[in-house]
C-alpha cells in the first residue's frame, strides 16, 4: 500500500475532493497537522509522496509559525528525492520557497469565484489539459509566488498572473482551490475569521454573494478536480528520479 503525507496548517483545510480519490487509489494517508503539532518533524523517507494544503499564514511568518521552515526543508527532501508532491494555496507558496522562489502579497486578494486561464504549456500539460481557455475557480489568498527557476508557468487569472506550475514532472503548485466541495466553502464562509476577510473584501453580503456563486460553479469544479487530481495521482507510477534543487 502507498503511503502519503499531507501536511495541514488549520482544520478547515481539508484535502476535500482528494480524499476519496486517494483512498479508492489504494493510498494510506497520514496528516501532520502543525496547528496542533508544531514541532513535528516526520520522517518523509516513509512516504510515497506529500501534499501540502492551505492556510491562514504566510510564508515570511516563521517566527510566529517554526514549523513553516520545517515544511520547506521537509519538502525540498522530497522534491530532491523524485517523489510527487503537490502544492495548494499556501502549500504551492511553500513549494515555490523550497525552489528559491519569491512570495509576496499580491497586488489584490482573491476571494471566491474567478477566471482562470491555462497558459501555452499549460494546454499541454498531462493536469491541465481538460481545464478550457477559461473557467471560474474558487481561490482565496492574498499572497503570490514568482514561478521557481526551471519551473514550467501552467496558469494565470486577470488580478495574479502566477497561478500555478510544475517543477520537473511531478511537483505541481495550484494558488486555486479546485479540491473544495459546496459544503467545504460554505464552512470557510461560516468560519468567523474567514467570513470577517470576505466580508471586508467585498463589502456586506460578500459571504452571501459567494455560497451563490458557488451553487453556479462547483458541480463544474469538482469535475475538473477529479480529472486534474487523477492524473497527479498517477504520478506515483512512475519511478522516482532523485534530482539537484537549486540552491538557496
Amino acid at each position: 500500500m502507498r503511503r502519503l503525507l499531507v501536511f495541514q496548517h488549520v482544520p478547515y483545510e481539508i484535502l476535500g475532493n482528494l480524499d476519496p480519490l486517494l483512498r479508492d487509489a489504494g493510498f494510506r494517508i497520514r496528516y501532520v497537522n502543525f496547528g496542533r503539532e508544531p514541532e513535528a518533524r516526520p520522517d518523509i523517507t516513509r512516504y510515497h509522496g506529500l501534499i501540502v494544503l492551505g492556510g491562514p499564514m504566510n510564508c515570511d511568518e516563521c517566527d510566529r509559525y517554526p514549523h513553516l521552515a520545517t515544511e520547506v526543508e521537509l519538502i525540498r527532501q522530497t522534491i530532491e528525492a523524485g517523489k510527487p508532491v503537490l502544492g495548494i494555496c499556501l502549500g504551492a507558496q511553500l513549494i515555490a520557497r523550497a525552489l528559491g522562489a519569491r512570495v509576496a502579497p499580491n497586488d489584490k486578494k482573491e476571494i471566491g469565484w474567478y477566471e482562470l486561464n491555462p497558459t501555452e504549456a499549460g494546454h499541454a500539460d498531462p493536469l491541465f489539459a481538460p481545464l478550457a481557455a477559461s473557467q471560474m475557480i474558487f481561490q482565496w489568498h492574498g499572497d503570490t509566488f514568482q514561478i521557481p527557476r526551471d519551473a514550467v508557468h501552467l496558469a494565470t487569472s486577470p488580478d495574479c498572473r502566477n497561478q500555478a506550475f510544475r517543477y520537473g514532472d511531478n511537483v505541481y503548485g495550484l494558488q486555486f482551490h479546485l479540491e473544495v466541495d459546496e459544503p467545504m466553502i460554505l464552512r470557510w464562509l461560516h468560519t468567523p475569521s474567514m467570513a470577517r476577510e470576505a466580508e471586508a473584501l467585498g463589502g456586506p453580503g460578500n459571504t452571501d454573494r459567494i455560497a451563490a456563486q458557488t451553487k453556479d460553479h462547483i458541480e463544474h469544479s469538482v469535475s475538473l478536480g477529479n480529472r486534474v487530481f487523477g492524473e497527479f495521482i498517477r504520478r506515483f507510477h512512475t519511478h522516482p528520479r532523485r534530482r539537484a534543487l537549486p540552491s538557496r
